[in-house]
């Protein structure tokens, strides 16, 4: 029977794809390439990007911030557009998803790299532009790549708990690449702590250069056994039933609302921490040792992430993490005295907690789509995610804008040497008080809003595949 508001052909169907090669390491590695691109540009630039237009464009903060949050709402809705048109292609021979992977990987890191190109000399108005297009045709870019790569874990395989582990080892690769970067990072783009343009440029091409290899591993080992068949006509939805589908899905609304608060807050920290060592701590070289030992936190995060979630639950671990993470971050806004090696010790203690929410946020994702084809008889893979993906940009966006202007508003001017007290502990407040209240609102958004637990993420996996075996 049809749904409404489609139109189909002489048949319509969901056909599982026969694929010899069963679902294993092969593909979690592939997966973890995936967002190692992703990552090798994309954490380079929520760290570093706004300390090199402040301090080598001489950008104030505060227009920084305004051009962070015009392009990422641009971002967000380049993700919806290019979600919607993916789904609209008929998949080939090499899959739905990762084809796209392979095509725009290319353009996107060179676009990552002119972001970083000084052109001594020229005015503030020139810098000004020229930051803005760059940045925005990155973004744009970054969503041809990021939508086809999310959305490629629910063609991958339908297990639950395959896909925890898949959601698990994509955030290897986010974790790989944030140790490269915040532990190299610093140690590169920095002489005497202060910004060089000659050294963001080099550290450009070295990640970019990353970036790419990573793409293409990606591509060549990742396996999409979840198609329409050839001989399955598209079908065509309408907006507005798409629309109403994914009002009702209340998964989805919860895990968005949790994930734009995480992701704000990430963004907003990546950008403050630069001046909380470099500024507050004085040593923009602690950013290192902050940045190993968080990689180290998640790290002893991830084997115990499977096991939690296969005995509890995927929202059950993600929510006792979020609390653990509130706790400590408030503590820390109650000790302003201490140093900053002792800051990153009890700092660790919070992204062990809130890093089981960023190991199997790609996995509630993956259930989230499932519920919307439950929900409406739709699979639409590419543009759930990338609705999940528009809250995400959104995120960004107004902790881009955030950003910048609280920075500015504590007091921060750009390209002075010495910083007032007002601004110094500003910049600390920004580095523990907010983090501490939006880590526990997260908490009780998880535990009172969203309805997949364990026993009905099970149920859902059964009740589809009853569904799927009826047509």
């Amino acid at each position: 029977m049809n749904q409404p508001g489609i139109t189909t052909g002489n048949k319509v169907g969901y056909e599982q794809a026969v694929i010899n090669r069963k679902f294993g390491m092969r593909d979690k590695l592939g997966y973890m390439f995936g967002d190692l691109g992703n990552d090798f540009f994309f954490i380079l630039v929520s760290s570093f990007l706004m300390v090199y237009y402040t301090d080598i464009f001489n950008i104030s903060a505060a227009a920084v911030g305004v051009m962070f949050l015009i392009a990422r709402i641009w971002d967000a809705l380049a993700d919806v557009t290019w979600g919607r048109f993916i789904d609209s292609r008929r998949a080939s021979k090499h899959g739905k998803f990762k084809p796209w992977i392979f095509r725009m990987s290319f353009p996107l890191v060179l676009s990552g790299v002119l972001m970083f190109v000084h052109i001594p000399g020229m005015s503030n108005n020139f810098y000004l532009i020229y930051a803005f297009i760059t940045y925005l045709i990155w973004g744009t870019l970054y969503s041809t790549v990021n939508i086809p790569y999310g959305s490629m874990a629910s063609v991958i395989t339908e297990d639950p708990v395959e896909r925890t582990t898949l959601s698990t080892f994509r955030t290897m690769g986010g974790v790989i690449a944030g140790m490269s970067i915040n532990v190299l990072g610093p140690l590169i783009l920095f002489v005497d702590n202060e910004a060089d343009a000659n050294r963001f440029l080099l550290g450009a091409i070295a990640f970019g250069m990353l970036s790419l290899t990573s793409y293409m591993a990606c591509y060549k080992m990742s396996t999409e056994r979840k198609v329409l068949g050839a001989d399955v006509p598209l079908v065509k939805t309408k907006l507005s039933t798409t629309i109403k589908g994914l009002a009702k899905n209340k998964p989805l609304l919860s895990i968005l609302s949790a994930s734009l608060l995480f992701m704000m807050l990430n963004m907003l920290l990546g950008a403050v921490n630069v001046y909380l060592f470099k500024n507050y701590f004085g040593n923009a070289s602690a950013l290192s040792i902050a940045g190993l030992i968080q990689i180290v936190s998640m790290i002893v995060a991830i084997p115990l992430t499977k096991p939690l979630v296969k005995r509890f639950g995927k929202k059950e671990t993600a929510s006792i993490g979020m609390l653990l993470a509130g706790i400590v971050y408030l503590v820390l806004f109650f000790l302003p005295g201490l140093s900053a090696m002792s800051f990153i010790l009890i700092t660790a203690i919070g992204v062990f907690g809130y890093g089981f929410f960023n190991i199997v946020v790609w996995a509630f994702v993956t259930d989230v789509i499932d519920y919307h084809e439950y929900l409406t008889g739709l699979r639409e893979d590419g543009t759930v995610y990338s609705v999940y993906s528009f809250a995400r940009k959104v995120g960004q966006a107004i902790a881009g804008g955030i950003g910048g202007f609280a920075i500015q508003a504590v007091g921060y001017e750009s390209g002075k040497a010495v910083q007032t007290d007002q601004a110094l502990d500003g910049i600390f407040t920004l580095s523990t008080l907010v983090p501490g209240l939006v880590f526990i609102v997260i908490f009780l958004v998880l535990v009172f809003t969203y309805p997949l637990n364990k026993q009905r993420t099970n149920q859902l996996v059964t009740d589809l595949a009853n569904r799927r075996s009826e047509k």
